[in-house]
C-alpha cells in the first residue's frame, strides 16, 4: 500500500527505532507468556529470579509498547500532515483544464472523505504494528514448542488468509462501488447549497434532486452495507478457524504419545491470548481496504502522487526531524519553480498572441470548440475591451492570456521572451483578475506587502465602501456584503496587488448604475493613467467609447478589432 510505503521511506531513523521498540514489545509478551506457561506446569514458588524476570518482563513489555506506540502515531500523523499538503500542492499545480475535467464535486470528495480514510489507518497503524509483532512473535515460540502441531496451525492460518482475503477482495470492489457513488453524492449535495434559492422557489426541480438524491445515497448505502458485511463474514470465519484450533489443541494433542503439558497449556494460553490482537488486526483490515479505495481514487486523479520516480524526494513527501518540519510546514504549500523569481521582475513593454490556438472537447456531447488562431498585441497604459455574445471564446481567450490555459499551437510572449512550461508560474504574476465567479478569500489582504490601514482606507472610499466596512491592522471588519459589494472587495485586493495588467470579466455586470459610471468613468482611467494595462470583458455598448481598442470574438475567433481611431470617430457619430 503506498501509505505504507511513504511510512517506510520517509524517516528511516523513526522507522527502526519504533521497529526495534515494536520488536522488544512483542518479544517481552511472548516472554511473559512463558514465564506464565512454565508456572503453571513446573510451580516457580519463590524464585526470586523468576520474579525479578516476570517483572522485569513486565516493565519493559510497558515502555517498549508506549515508545513504539508513541513514535508510530507521531511518524503516521506526521505522514499524513504531508500527504494532505502535498495534495493540495498538486491540484494547485495541476493545469485548468484538468481540474475542470474532474469537477468540483470529485476534489472536494478527495480531500474531505479520502483523506479522512487514509487519517483512519494513520490511527489505527500503530496498534496494528505492534499487535503484528506480537502475534510474530507468539507464533515463533509456538513452533519453538512443537514444531508438529504448528505446521497444524499454520495450515488453519493458510485456510483462514485465504478465505479471508477471497472475501475481503470481493468486499473491496463494492467498497470501491460506494466510493463512486460518493462523488455523485458530494456533486448533489454542491446543487443543494449552490442552488438553494432556485431548489427553493422551483418545486419541480426540488422534488428531482431530492429524488436523484435519495437514489444515489440508496445505492451508496446498499454498496457500503455489502461491502462491511462481506468483511464481517470474513472477520467471523478467521475468528472460528481460530476457536478450531484450539480445539484441536485441547482434544486432539493429548492423544498423542509424546505430548507434553506444558506444550498442550502452552498452545491453548498462547492461542487464547492471541485471539485479541487477532482480531485487532483483521478488523483493521476494513479500514485499510477504505484507505486503499481512497488512495487508488486519489491516483485516478491523475495528480501524480504515486509516482516515486517522477519526483524527487524533496519534492515527493519528505518527513523531517521536527525542526525542519517547522520550517518546511509554512512554505510547501507556497511552493513554486525557483527558476524565475515569483514577483514581475521587468517592466510590461508588449504582451503578444502569435498564432494562438486552444481547442477543447466538451464531455457532454463531445463537440469540439477551437479558439484561434489568434495574433493581437497589448501595450501598457491602454483600456482594451474585449466583446461578443455568449460561447464566443471571450472567457477561454482570458485564461489562454494569463496562463491558466497553454495553447495547443502558436506562443505568447511577454516582451519578446516566450512563455513556456519553465516560466509559466512566473508570467502569472503579471496579472491580477476578478473573475466573473470570483472567489474572496479571507486573508486575501496579506499580499506580501506593506500597506497602511490609510492606504486600505483611501480605496475603500474609492470603491463606495467605507461606510460598510473598516479596516484595523490590515483586517476588514466584514466581507458579508451583496454580490456586488463582495466584488468591490475583490477589486480592493487587486488594487493591493498593484501588478501591470489588470483583467476584469463582465466586473459591471453586478453594480448599480452609479458605480457601474465610476468604474467605467474613474476606475479603470485610474488604473490606464499608472501605466497599467487593462483588459476587460464587457457588454456596457454605453461605455465602449471610453476604451482605446475593441476586439469582438465570434465563434472563437477575432471578428474584427476596432482601433482606437475608428472608435474615436464612432464616439462621434
Amino acid at each position: 500500500m503506498y501509505l505504507i510505503r511513504l511510512l517506510v521511506t520517509s524517516s528511516w531513523k523513526v522507522i527502526v527505532i519504533a521497529a526495534i521498540t515494536s520488536l522488544l514489545s512483542g518479544l517481552t509478551t511472548t516472554g511473559i507468556i512463558a514465564i506464565i506457561n512454565n508456572s503453571e506446569v513446573e510451580p516457580l514458588g519463590v524464585n526470586k529470579l523468576i520474579i525479578i524476570g516476570f517483572i522485569s518482563l513486565c516493565f519493559f513489555r510497558f515502555i517498549s509498547n508506549i515508545l513504539s506506540q508513541t513514535l508510530l502515531i507521531s511518524l503516521a500523523q506526521e505522514v499524513i500532515l504531508n500527504l494532505r499538503m502535498l495534495l493540495s500542492k498538486r491540484i494547485l499545480e495541476s493545469p485548468l483544464p484538468h481540474l475542470e475535467k474532474l469537477g468540483n464535486h470529485r476534489i472536494l470528495a478527495t480531500l474531505t472523505d479520502d483523506i479522512q480514510s487514509i487519517s483512519s489507518v494513520a490511527i489505527i497503524l500503530p496498534r496494528v504494528c505492534v499487535n503484528a509483532v506480537i502475534v510474530i512473535s507468539c507464533l515463533v515460540y509456538l513452533c519453538w514448542l512443537s514444531p508438529t502441531v504448528f505446521l497444524l496451525i499454520l495450515v488453519f492460518l493458510v485456510i483462514g488468509i485465504g478465505s479471508y482475503q477471497l472475501t475481503a477482495n470481493k468486499a473491496r470492489e463494492f467498497l470501491g462501488l460506494a466510493r463512486e457513488q460518493q462523488d455523485k453524492l458530494f456533486k448533489e449535495f454542491r446543487g443543494i447549497t449552490e442552488g438553494t434559492k432556485e431548489l427553493i422557489l422551483h418545486e419541480t426541480k426540488r422534488e428531482i434532486l431530492l429524488q436523484d438524491l435519495q437514489e444515489t445515497a440508496q445505492s451508496y448505502r446498499h454498496e457500503n452495507v455489502v461491502g462491511m458485511s462481506l468483511f464481517a463474514v470474513a472477520t467471523s470465519w478467521a475468528q472460528i478457524l481460530f476457536f478450531v484450533a484450539i480445539g484441536i489443541v485441547i482434544f486432539l494433542l493429548p492423544t498423542l504419545n509424546n505430548a507434553q503439558s506444558h506444550v498442550l497449556s502452552g498452545y491453548v494460553l498462547t492461542i487464547t491470548y492471541l485471539i485479541v490482537p487477532l482480531d485487532s488486526i483483521m478488523t483493521s483490515l476494513t479500514t485499510f481496504s477504505k484507505a486503499r479505495v481512497a488512495l487508488d481514487k486519489i491516483k485516478l486523479l491523475d495528480l501524480k502522487l504515486m509516482s516515486a520516480d517522477e519526483d524527487s524526494d524533496k519534492d515527493r513527501l519528505s518527513l523531517t526531524t521536527s525542526n525542519e518540519r517547522q520550517t518546511q510546514t509554512n512554505s510547501i504549500s507556497h511552493e513554486l519553480p525557483q527558476s524565475e523569481p515569483l514577483i514581475p521582475s521587468l517592466q510590461l513593454q508588449c504582451l503578444e498572441l502569435s498564432h494562438v490556438t486552444y481547442t477543447y472537447q466538451n464531455e457532454i456531447d463531445d463537440s469540439v470548440f477551437t479558439v484561434g488562431s489568434i495574433d493581437l498585441k497589448f501595450y501598457p497604459g491602454e483600456i482594451v475591451f474585449l466583446i461578443g455574445g455568449n460561447g464566443s471564446g471571450k472567457s477561454t481567450l482570458i485564461k489562454i492570456l494569463t496562463g491558466l490555459y497553454s495553447p495547443v499551437d502558436g506562443k505568447i510572449l511577454l516582451n519578446s521572451q516566450e512563455i513556456n512550461a519553465e516560466n509559466t508560474d512566473w508570467y502569472r504574476q503579471y496579472f491580477s483578475v476578478v473573475f466573473f465567479d470570483f472567489y474572496l478569500f479571507e486573508n486575501w489582504l496579506n499580499s506580501g506587502k506593506i500597506i497602511s490601514d490609510g492606504q486600505i482606507h483611501d480605496y475603500l472610499v474609492k470603491l463606495q465602501l467605507d461606510d460598510k466596512v473598516k479596516v484595523n491592522n490590515g483586517v476588514l471588519s466584514t466581507t458579508t456584503l451583496s454580490q456586488g459589494q463582495r466584488k468591490r472587495l475583490a477589486l480592493l485586493s487587486a488594487y493591493l496587488e498593484d501588478r501591470p495588467i489588470y483583467v476584469f470579466d463582465e466586473w459591471a455586470a453586478d453594480q448599480d448604475p452609479v458605480f457601474k459610471n465610476v468604474f467605467y468613468t474613474q476606475i479603470l482611467p485610474d488604473l490606464k493613467q499608472k501605466g497599467k494595462l487593462v483588459i476587460a470583458i464587457t457588454h456596457d455598448d454605453q461605455y465602449y467609447h471610453l476604451s482605446d481598442r475593441i476586439i469582438k470574438l465570434n465563434n472563437g475567433k477575432v471578428e474584427h478589432e476596432i482601433l482606437p481611431e475608428i472608435n474615436l470617430l464612432l464616439n462621434r457619430c
